[in-house]
């Protein structure tokens, strides 16, 4: 398929060339004339045997300024239309999952408030770490976006918008608007650089004046999530891309003078084996919390996971219509704490002793103390209340700072108790 496009591509190419000097042609016998009419023809039986490539000849004259075409990728269009037919690939049950609780209330939170800034979870192999990210499909609300956008842009927030969108409003344009599930996108550890960020089509720049761009993995991700498997096995030139789209929101593409930016928040989701190599500091500290996953010790438990796991494998649609009910009620529970979460309020006391934790640990940076009140209020939210209590302080701080302990590269992320330990002291709470 992918040498047919090509063929087609440079088929059409030909053909251009062939309409520019067409009055030569004739001048020489026509030869011109016959090239072009084998490219036509050529181009069509292409495009009837794969249906998707295009065959359209489209002459520039003059130098003009480059015009930006967004161009969707077949893959997605695929995955949409797969979506709304109702086959997607079943996924396990959030709430079929026993234990890991830990884990779960770390991603449940950041879905409540996606400004936390992501979750980092370690632990052994086999402890169900994907799937319990994968499973997080089902609770992810939705969003409104401009329809046919390929960055989900937001049709209200200026920020969550791309420049095509941000110009359509200053012209007073009435945008389509349209609801969408919040996407999770899986980021593959053989990933190319151009896959992730996304290509500039530099034929189509040269020969039509269009810079047409192909939106990759990071345009897909935006306003959604981002997740990686074995992140600490990601080549560094991804690791590279993923600091810079973190830390501004944007992704930047430079390719031949030609430059395209997009906005590109989004939920950083990692999971790991800590056998496997350690991440980067610069990155480990781009993870909003640290969730830590133990193998289950207890027999009766084990003897239940491996029994829901196999009955899910022998029919999956019959299992999840069994978990309905509680899926639904987590999602109206998620719900509800997004639609309450801005009217959370944080006593000025307690935001002092948050703070003077991060300092008395010595956390470089202030981070640290913004995640922990974001998380605080955020799980506040999920209890149903519009108040941050120290309790609800004392059950996220550990995941948001352990992992922001470590000086020294060879030392092992702490495990919680230190964080434990000055919190209690700070908040004069019994050990």
């Amino acid at each position: 398929m992918a040498l047919l496009a090509r063929g087609a591509v440079a088929a059409v190419a030909a053909v251009g060339f062939s309409n520019t000097t067409s009055k030569q042609g004739h001048q020489n016998g026509g030869s011109n004339g016959v090239l072009a009419f084998r490219g036509n023809a050529f181009c069509r039986a292409v495009a009837a045997r794969t249906s998707s490539v295009g065959c359209q000849v489209r002459v520039k004259r003059g130098a003009g300024p480059l015009r930006v075409t967004n161009v969707a990728t077949l893959e997605q269009e695929t995955s949409a239309e797969s979506s709304s037919k109702g086959d997607a690939r079943p996924v396990f049950p959030f709430t079929a999952i026993v234990g890991q609780e830990e884990m779960k209330m770390c991603l449940i939170l950041n879905v409540i408030d996606p400004k936390i800034g992501g979750v980092m979870i370690m632990g052994d192999r086999g402890t169900g770490k994907s799937t319990t990210v994968r499973a997080l499909v089902d609770l992810l609300p939705e969003i409104q976006v401009v329809a046919g956008d390929p960055f989900n842009s937001s049709p209200e927030d200026p920020e969550l918008m791309s420049e095509e969108v941000r110009k359509r409003v200053q012209a007073n344009e009435s945008l389509p608007v349209t609801t969408s599930r919040i996407n999770m996108v899986d980021l593959p550890l053989g990933a190319t650089e151009d896959r992730v960020c996304g290509t500039i089509d530099i034929e189509k720049a040269l020969t039509e004046g269009v810079k047409a761009f192909e939106p990759g993995l990071l345009a897909k991700a935006n306003r959604g999530i981002l997740y990686v498997d074995e992140v600490n096995l990601l080549d560094d030139h991804l690791v590279d891309v993923l600091l810079d789209s973190a830390a501004s929101g944007w992704n930047t593409v430079e390719r031949e003078g030609i430059s395209i930016s997009h906005p590109a928040r989004f939920i950083l989701i990692g999971s790991g084996n800590p056998e496997e190599g350690e991440l980067r500091p610069q990155l480990l500290d781009r993870f909003g919390m640290h969730a830590q996953v133990g193998t289950v010790k207890d027999a009766e438990l084990r003897v239940k996971i491996v029994e829901e796991r196999g009955m899910f494998d022998a029919n999956p649609k019959s299992f999840r219509v069994n978990y309905d009910i509680t899926q639904k009620e987590l999602r109206d529970r998620i719900d509800n704490a997004r639609a309450i979460l801005s009217g959370v309020k944080v006593p000025h006391d307690l935001r002092v002793k948050i703070s003077q934790v991060c300092s008395e640990l010595d956390v470089d940076g202030l981070r640290g103390d913004i995640v922990s009140n974001r998380a605080a209020k955020a799980f506040a939210a999920f209890q149903g209340r519009t108040e941050v209590t120290a309790e609800d302080i004392r059950a996220v701080m550990p995941n948001c700072l352990r992992h922001r302990l470590r000086k020294d590269p060879l030392e092992s992320i702490d495990s919680g108790t230190l964080v434990v330990d000055k919190f209690n002291e700070v908040f004069g709470f019994a050990s």
